[in-house]
């Protein structure tokens, strides 16, 4: 039990990609109580870059959570007023017509592709090569999850009587309803992000993400009503029958209200498996050519972000390939090898002396061939210097990121707010604020996406005026980290006289090498055969 608050309740959900958590928040921002639940087994890998999970799975991790909870909240728990949900995001699931789960969800982190697709309408493909986005087309089309059922398990496409994403699943359970949030509505989905609203079928995009309009469902606003509890979710969670359940919005955008950036002045920085920077505007505006603005779930507003995909996964790749010390003497210790390694960031200088990570790792709808690389290698490099430069290599991405949002919406950022694992490192904050030249901040709990769920509902229950106000009222800061002068400056004449220069110079050779790779990527049958042992 943490501070202790006084007031109504909310019972708020936040289903992760490694952990099902359930929290009771009170008016003043605390949480009061907790109750988490690991995943043994967060995702299975039929086959390599596959990531499933049984949609069931994540219901019950909610349920066991939900009852722990109560368990732990006592009397407290009737102190609850409403329920609210936020979740991963891009993370489909097909269901029939009662509802039951025809495959295994499709997980953000699923890297399969699919091929044999009809091909894209002419008009279509006019309008996207006049704009340079036809090669990024082709490959958002390929990544689409539902483009690879209807192609790999036709069978399964035409018995899904709704596609939906996990947190439409997760209402569903709980409500017996097909309604979402539109700030949920994140993935390879025809969902027009500015309307707030499905594509119509007219919309040349519509191509993309072929799915049927009655396999889609009904979306509201952030603060409306989902539905009420239904007796038989009740009995599973615990959650008395009736009760509430108000729409919210995806985990990162949770995250960037539950730390108070409801406006264009304050960035949320998200040091997770994929690192984002993420702001909030009135108006739309897409980010980069062809990738919208989310919905937010501040209420009308919109998520303008930049993902880095692999970004702080990129610090667990080191730990498995590099940190077999520190796993080990993190074991005998009792804490975590990130701890043991970001103390000993302070051993290497800013800018490495000279090593410079560029972390495109994974290829993405802006940069389709994208590679990593590791430029300015020497004898005097260690694997340290490797460590800090992964963490100056995403911070890098995301400063770009930044400066592109600044420079598309005519804003200008003066605050950081940072979340996620990588934002639980003091030196990694520190190192945040010396390469953007900006105060970052950490609030009074690393819970920002259950923290800014919870403010949705204190809001639509009148608690407070709007979620501006919630957010106002709900936030502390714990932690400020201030720029220091001198490594800002060399941060930046790194950034702008190397960094950016790197990825446009190495893009050339990207594409070379993916055109060899797939000149010789044979079929498996016409691969020359090993000769009979004589």
């Amino acid at each position: 039990m943490s501070e202790q608050g006084g007031g109504p309740l909310v019972l708020t959900f936040d289903l992760g990609t490694q952990s099902a958590r359930a929290m009771l928040v009170d008016p003043a921002g605390n949480i009061l109580y907790k109750a988490q639940r690991r995943y043994e087994t967060p995702y299975v890998s039929p086959q390599p870059d596959w990531a499933e999970q049984d949609p069931g799975f994540y219901w019950r991790e909610l349920c066991a959570a939900s009852r722990e909870l109560k368990e732990k909240a006592g009397p407290d728990w009737a102190q609850a007023i409403a329920v609210t949900l936020t979740c991963i995001r891009d993370t489909c699931v097909c269901v029939d017509i009662d509802g039951k789960p025809l495959r295994p969800a499709i997980l953000w982190l699923d890297k399969r592709e699919a091929h044999g697709l009809p091909r894209i309408p002419a008009a279509g493909k006019a309008a996207f090569a006049a704009i340079g986005m036809y090669e990024s087309v082709k490959l958002q089309r390929r990544m689409s999850a539902c483009n690879w059922i209807k192609v790999n398990q036709p069978e399964i496409w035409k018995k899904t009587h709704k596609f939906l994403m996990l947190s439409a699943y997760l209402n569903y359970r709980l409500t017996g309803h097909y309604v979402d949030s539109c700030a949920n509505l994140i993935g390879h989905i025809p969902f027009d992000s500015k309307e707030r609203r499905w594509m119509h079928m007219s919309d040349l995009r519509r191509c993309i993400f072929e799915v049927e309009p009655e396999k889609l469902y009904s979306v509201v606003e952030p603060g409306e009503r989902i539905g009420f509890v239904h007796r038989w979710a009740g009995e599973q969670t615990g959650i008395p029958e009736g009760m509430e359940l108000i729409a919210t919005g995806s985990d990162k955008g949770c995250e960037t209200l539950g730390l108070s950036c409801t406006g264009p002045d304050k960035a949320a920085l998200s040091f997770g498996t994929t690192a984002t920077v993420q702001v909030t505007t009135q108006s739309y505006m897409e980010p980069l050519p062809f990738i919208p603005a989310y919905p937010a779930v501040l209420k009308g507003a919109y998520n303008p972000e930049v993902q880095i995909y692999r970004g702080y996964w990129l610090v667990s790749w080191f730990k498995r390939e590099f940190a077999a010390k520190e796993m080990a003497e993190a074991r005998q210790k009792g804490v975590s090898a990130e701890q043991l390694l970001n103390r000993r960031l302070a051993e290497v200088p800013p800018g490495c002396e000279g090593l410079l990570f560029q972390p495109y790792f994974t290829p993405g709808i802006a940069m389709p061939t994208a590679r990593g690389s590791i430029v300015g290698f020497s004898d005097r490099h260690t694997r340290i210097h490797l460590y800090r430069a992964i963490i100056e290599g995403v911070n890098y991405a995301l400063l770009d990121g930044l400066r592109t949002l600044e420079k598309r919406g005519g804003f200008t950022v003066r605050e950081l707010y940072a979340a996620g694992g990588g934002a639980q490192s003091d030196e990694i904050c520190q190192i945040t604020a010396n390469m953007f030249g900006l105060p970052v901040h950490r609030i009074q709990t690393h819970e920002a996406s259950g923290l800014g769920s919870s403010m949705v509902a204190f809001a639509a229950k009148g608690v407070y005026p709007d979620m501006q106000a919630a957010a106002q009222a709900m936030v502390r800061v714990k932690d400020r980290f201030e720029p220091e002068a001198a490594q800002h400056r060399l941060y930046e004449a790194l950034y702008a006289q190397v960094f950016q220069k790197v990825f446009p110079r190495l893009l050339p050779l990207y594409k070379k090498e993916q055109a060899v790779e797939e000149q010789f990527a044979a079929p498996a049958a016409e691969q020359p055969q090993p000769a009979p042992a004589p």
